[in-house]
């Protein structure tokens, strides 16, 4: 699939995309749609990063989350199908009927049903006290999606886009104005007292944020909280690295190339400009625009000299920190262990203190509930993740390291145990993935999820765009708006996309 051999160093490419995750490859293959010369490097053997997948055994898991948004056919928040429509492809989706198993303190034993309607009636029989509280709150978040849901989500930072988008749809634009600036745990405040259903939803947000309520903002809480009742949560048959895998093949059908084990050691600039990028291995490439899908910290501290760092990236970090990374359980296990009924998606939490502690909250998938073939037959896969801290794993030895990988895996697996009698006799196939697994293969710093607001911040407006202080360099991904998820960092290629085309008068 490599197309090493076809690609020029002499060339002179519209776009370079430096990675292959699903921002990188929504940008790609936007603008090698419209005509554009466009390059990926990407320094693995296959594309998607942690939207990636990798085999053993008979078993095909997926490197990160199987929960994936934006694959619906309604609206215009399925930007996940729009990418693959663009490149005139598409991947089989399997529709979940529960987006997440919860399983809490103080029993709290809570199914969100695909059904917007069961849903707010299970949270109610837990909370009966505050029915009209969760249905305000909740509606409130569908009024956001309902704005985003009104528009096509290009660059914010474009203003004939904005202008056009404001006169079509007044209303939706001073909405989305509206929450632009609020969070989560604000609102949730003005509708509901009681303190345990506060700290669901503050889990409700760090599922996907990895920070509670108080610091989510309402914009993305609007589009998840809503958007798994509306397109839904729906699985990518094959496993979730075939979305990618699409997003490659198509981006070549449309002229585009993709070039693996191709690591990117410094992007050129020339009086403050870049201009092209070189490779590990001493080859350079040149490009009228360049595109980072490295998070911030690798893009302005690794590619770029980090005494050179734009002073709004100084401002960035003080108000955005790494978040943690993850340690990651794969295991292959006897159909046997799963009872009757299982969910897919499952988030386990015995103490609310330590939600955001280091593995404080367990998040479980069963892709093999919605797609048995990417495990043999009569086995199921579990994949068990939980967030972990580079520094724990620092300055080991190769035993030490291999003796924490063990003792740490063992007590995940009691705990699931719990939840999966016999796990531990039906256990097929293990293996550990720590912070510094996800540094090497994924290329990100201490093997982050992505950036965290340092303290509470005001919704989206410190979250930056996708130019950058350096002309001709943009950035694409979790680091830039609207932040974390498969679905956000495709908004992010579109938007990113959307504005480079202008640039380039596409």
């Amino acid at each position: 699939m490599s197309v090493t051999s076809t690609t020029s160093q002499n060339s002179l490419f519209d776009v370079i995309v430096i990675g292959s995750g699903i921002g990188g490859l929504v940008t790609a293959t936007q603008l090698a749609a419209k005509g554009a010369k466009v390059l990926v490097l990407e320094s693995y053997i296959i594309p998607g990063g942690s939207a990636g997948y990798f085999e053993r055994q008979g078993y095909r898991f997926d490197v990160g989350a199987s929960m994936i948004f934006g694959l619906g056919n309604r609206g215009t928040t399925n930007l996940l199908t729009r990418a693959l429509q663009a490149v005139n492809t598409s991947v089989e989706a399997i529709a979940d009927p529960v987006q997440i198993h919860y399983h809490l303190p103080n029993n709290l034993n809570l199914k969100v049903d695909r059904v917007y309607d069961n849903f707010l009636q299970n949270l109610a029989a837990h909370f009966p006290h505050e029915k009209e509280g969760i249905r305000r709150f909740y509606d409130e978040c569908w009024q956001v999606f309902k704005c985003l849901n009104r528009m096509e989500l290009l660059s914010l930072e474009e203003p004939r886009y904005l202008l056009r988008s404001f006169l079509q749809h007044p209303l939706a634009c001073l909405g989305l104005l509206k929450y632009l600036p609020q969070n989560v745990g604000d609102i949730a405040r003005r509708y509901i007292r009681d303190p345990e259903l506060l700290k669901f939803i503050d889990i409700e947000c760090y599922c996907w944020s990895v920070v509670p309520a108080a610091m989510t903002p309402m914009i993305n809480a609007g589009m998840v909280f809503s958007d798994r009742h509306y397109g839904g949560v729906n699985y990518p048959k094959g496993g979730v690295g075939q979305i990618a895998q699409k997003l490659a093949e198509g981006l070549e059908k449309v002229g585009g190339q993709i070039r693996y084990q191709a690591k990117v050691a410094k992007i050129i600039t020339e009086k403050y400009c870049a201009v092209g990028v070189q490779l590990t291995n001493g080859e350079i490439y040149r490009g009228k625009r360049i595109v980072s899908n490295a998070t911030r910290w690798d893009t302005f501290e690794k590619l770029l000299p980090v005494d050179k760092i734009p002073s709004n990236e100084k401002k960035w970090q003080q108000n955005y920190k790494k978040s943690p990374s993850f340690l990651s359980l794969h295991m292959g296990v006897k159909e046997s262990v799963l009872p009757q009924g299982t969910e897919c998606h499952h988030i386990i939490l015995e103490d609310w203190q330590n939600m955001t502690q280091p593995e404080g909250t367990l998040f479980v998938s069963i892709p093999t509930l919605l797609d048995p073939k990417l495990a043999p037959e009569g086995y199921h896969i579990i994949h068990a993740f939980t967030p972990h801290w580079m520094n724990d794993w620092q300055g080991l030895s190769v035993s030490d390291y291999e003796a924490k990988k063990e003792e740490t895996a063992w007590r995940i697996i009691d705990r699931l145990e719990k939840i999966f009698p016999g796990l531990d006799t039906g256990l097929d196939y293990l293996e550990v993935g720590t912070p510094r697994t996800h540094r090497r293969f994924l290329g990100r710093e201490d093997g982050t999820y992505g950036p965290i607001p340092r303290r509470k911040l005001r919704g989206l407006l410190s979250m930056p765009f996708n130019r950058t202080a350096i002309k001709g360099l943009y950035c694409v991904g979790d680091s830039t708006f609207p932040g974390q998820g498969l679905n956000a960092v495709a908004f992010s290629g579109f938007a990113c996309a959307h504005r480079i085309a202008v640039d380039l008068g596409l």
